[in-house]
């Protein structure tokens, strides 16, 4: 696999990733209340539980993103 090769796959996943992101989010804002019952039939969660749960799972997702996508894309393109 070539440098070019690997940076064009990291940067397509860094956009397949956002991509995902971004739909969380939209989703999370856009049907709060709807999937916020949905769960709340399964676990006894509050409002603030689940909107917890939520904002950090967007985070460690995003940072994740940015170590495992990023990063390594950045370090190619330094190199190259």
């Amino acid at each position: 696999m070539s440098i070019e090769t690997a940076r064009s796959f990291l940067l397509g996943c860094l956009g397949i990733n956002y991509g995902i992101l971004m739909l969380w989010f939209i989703a999370f804002t856009v049907a709060h209340d709807s999937v916020y019952r949905l769960h709340a039939r399964w676990f006894r969660i509050s409002v603030e539980q689940f909107d917890s749960a939520h904002y950090t799972g967007m985070a460690v997702y995003k940072i994740g993103v940015l170590l495992l996508n990023l990063v390594p894309y950045l370090a190619l393109r330094m190199i190259a």
